[in-house]
């Protein structure tokens, strides 16, 4: 068994890269919803914590509001409602799939396109919303 093995060709490819594959758009979302839901993962941890210390005091909610005024945490607010936005939208694709809608190729490819799209839509929609109330609209 072992000379065998030897001897036989090995047929694999040597280069892992995933950049370097042609993976279609369905694969993409597939894999952006995973590491979506690891984002969302780490980070909802730490918005408990936040509305632990904002919730047990004032002073607890003036430090902690003071603290993402100054560290800029705008941003970790953003990337967790982007995490969670994407996750939601492709996580519906998935649960519509589980059920046997939309799992042919072409309509999984036009799911796929059509998370994106929203994904994109809703997420700048997002960003304009708060530029606006934090006071860099008109």
């Amino acid at each position: 068994m072992i000379a065998s093995r030897k001897t036989m060709k090995n047929a694999r490819p040597i280069n892992i890269n995933p950049l370097s594959i042609h993976l279609p758009v369905s694969a993409w979302v597939s894999i952006g919803h995973r590491i979506s839901g690891v984002l969302v993962f780490l980070l909802v941890p730490l918005l408990l914590i936040g509305l632990d210390i904002s919730l047990s005091s004032r002073e607890g909610f003036n430090h902690l509001r003071e603290f993402s005024d100054e560290m800029g945490m705008t941003w970790l607010f953003w990337i967790l409602f982007v995490s969670l936005l994407f996750h939601f939208l492709a996580g519906i694709r998935h649960l519509l799939m589980d059920i046997h809608i939309g799992e042919s190729k072409s309509v999984s490819h036009i799911t796929a396109y059509a998370v994106i799209a929203l994904f994109i839509v809703l997420a700048f929609a997002f960003f304009l919303v708060n530029l606006m109330e934090m006071g860099g609209g008109a």
